[in-house]
């Protein structure tokens, strides 16, 4: 049997067509050759940048901001661990009932968390900034890929309102927002490190691919406050502000023999922990507001014209009938006297009799005093905000303005120059700069006046807290005090508002060698029953602070525990206002 076999057909290419096949094939794998030279070298970064972006990661590792203490090393701001979950959008991949549960524990709503991941070119994006550890961790057992925490850190104020205006607070990304956590941002905020890792999906550390940048933790800075004192001057003001009804009110406390602030209170404050409608409280009023000091002046006046004129404590000044008229302006007292001595004109608060003291000068030489004291002029303590007053120049001075600026109208101060030039009286004429900062010695201030002058003031002083004098509810049990009182009108946008006062008060104690310098100052206090004078609402403020304050600090007692005279219907206060 026979079969036959099909016969294979073997198709040749044309030899032409051989040729253009492999050279198109060479042509090809030149092609993919030069292709990954280009890859490999010119666009190796590129490529690099790519595959990073999937599985790099660039850690930012926190510098630890500088704690904030009081001279004695109590904490007025420090930085507590906290985290924050953040998402890497191409990774994310989150079920409906996990979204949901996430939100629930960030306290946000699901739609919002879809936004923040929707942009898949974003490689780092915030869900929550700083949540406790706790709540983190609960975050993380949800297991979600794309989903990581960063270690943060919160600033928390243990003082709370009581120090705001000074320390202030930080802002989201830890940067100061207010008071010293604004002025001295970059001594505390260090500088932060860094670290490139690979990371899986899942947010695990897989390979480091750098070495680490080591972070560089802030300062810590040292304040000259104590939180004790502090904390008396802020209770003592906050009575006073709602006794008497008034708009807001400030202290300042400084070391006599330093300059050191001791205390800075400011009402209404804030809590920095939270500060969440704080329009209008943030401000250090004792800083950044000015206002006329009224007969706080007077004693400076005083000084002036027993050191460039020829009055002593006891030169006799008559100022019957109780006016002075001055062109056709007339200076009034609250209370006609006759013939006064300049200690007497101190310790009544005579405006007709400081008026003549300072038209007895020529007016560069009050006007230098004044500078000289600081007011007019920045104290340059590098606090945000510093108001400089107001001292207009002296040469385009009228008789009227000179006169009245001895009593404290016609010039501006903050309550921190006036508690400054208060020192002058404590150290023999000798003004001290004041420092916000702890010093280790007492620095060298500028000589103002004599130091005979000096006593002198201090001496007169002294009378204004005794029987006759404006300032009875000064007295401190077991001490000498020596101060002044003053009462002025508000300045309004039509000239001076005729219902609305600040009552101030500025002494020190013990008198016979001052330890602490105070400065007491009362916004708008309720006229009702005339309840406004410095005397009555800001010296009680200096009397119960200052009674505190130097036993605590043990000072050594100057007087009997039996010095207090209390005012009654046969001794009552010398009121006084301008």
């Amino acid at each position: 049997m026979a079969y036959n076999h099909p016969q294979h057909h073997i198709v040749k290419l044309a030899a032409w067509r051989r040729r253009v096949l492999l050279i198109g094939v060479l042509v090809l794998f030149a092609g993919l050759f030069m292709r990954g030279i280009y890859l490999q070298s010119l666009h190796k970064e590129f490529l690099q940048q790519k595959g990073d972006a999937r599985y790099s990661r660039a850690l930012v590792l926190q510098a630890h901001r500088g704690k904030i203490t009081d001279r004695n090393g109590g904490l007025l701001a420090t930085s507590s661990p906290v985290e924050s979950v953040w998402a890497s959008p191409p990774d994310v991949k989150i079920s409906k009932l996990q979204k949901t549960a996430l939100a629930k524990l960030l306290m946000i709503k699901t739609k919002d968390i879809d936004k923040k991941i929707a942009n898949r070119e974003r490689e780092f994006v915030y869900l929550k900034r700083r949540i406790a550890p706790a709540l983190a961790a609960k975050v993380m057992s949800l297991d979600i890929p794309g989903v990581f925490l960063q270690r943060e850190y919160k600033r928390f104020y243990p003082a709370s309102d009581v120090t705001a205006h000074l320390v202030g607070f930080t802002g989201i990304d830890d940067n100061g927002q207010e008071g010293f956590e604004l002025a001295k941002n970059n001594l505390l905020s260090g500088k932060p490190g860094s670290r490139r890792v690979i990371q899986d999906r899942q947010g695990h550390i897989v390979e480091d691919l750098e070495a680490v940048k080591v972070p560089q933790d802030g300062h810590d800075l040292v304040l000259s406050i104590d939180r004790h004192i502090q904390y008396l001057a802020f209770r003592e003001l906050a009575k006073a502000v709602e006794k008497h009804k008034a708009k807001a009110g400030a202290v300042v406390v400084l070391d006599a023999k330093t300059g050191e602030v001791l205390a800075m209170v400011n009402l209404p404050t804030y809590n920095p922990n939270n500060p969440v409608n704080i329009k209008g409280k943030t401000r250090n009023r004792a800083i950044t507001d000015m206002f006329e000091p009224g007969s706080t002046m007077k004693p400076v006046a005083a000084s002036a014209a027993m050191q460039f004129g020829d009055f002593k404590p006891d030169t006799k000044i008559q100022t019957a009938p109780g006016t002075l008229s001055i062109g056709p302006a007339t200076i009034h007292d609250t209370h006609p006297q006759g013939v006064l001595t300049v200690a007497q004109v101190i310790q009544k608060s005579s405006n007709v009799g400081a008026a003549k003291m300072a038209l007895s000068l020529k007016r560069e030489e009050l006007w230098s005093t004044f500078n000289q004291l600081g007011f007019g002029s920045r104290s340059n303590i590098g606090f945000p905000g510093e108001a400089s007053g107001i001292l207009r120049g002296y040469k385009s001075w009228r008789p009227i303005e000179q006169a009245t600026m001895s009593f404290g109208h016609g010039i501006s101060v903050t309550l921190l120059q006036l508690a400054r030039a208060y020192t002058v009286f404590a150290n023999e004429g000798e003004l001290k700069p004041v420092s916000f900062i702890k010093l280790a010695e007492s620095p060298v201030g500028q000589q103002v006046f004599s130091a005979q002058v000096a006593n002198d003031v201090k001496n007169m002083l002294e009378m204004v807290v005794q029987p006759g004098g404006t300032a009875l509810r000064a007295q401190v049990a077991g001490y000498r005090v020596a101060g002044k009182t003053g009462t002025a009108h508000k300045i309004g946008g039509t000239g001076y508002e005729p219902d609305k006062y600040v009552g101030s008060f500025v002494g020190m104690a013990p008198a016979s060698n001052p330890r602490l310098i105070m400065a007491v100052m009362i916004d708008e206090p309720s006229i009702e029953n005339e309840q406004y004078y410095g005397g009555i609402v800001a010296a009680p403020v200096f009397s119960a602070v200052m009674a505190d304050a130097l036993r605590m600090l043990a000072v050594p007692q100057d007087s009997p525990n039996t010095n207090i005279v209390i005012p009654s219907e046969s001794i009552e206060d010398v009121k006084e206002v301008v």
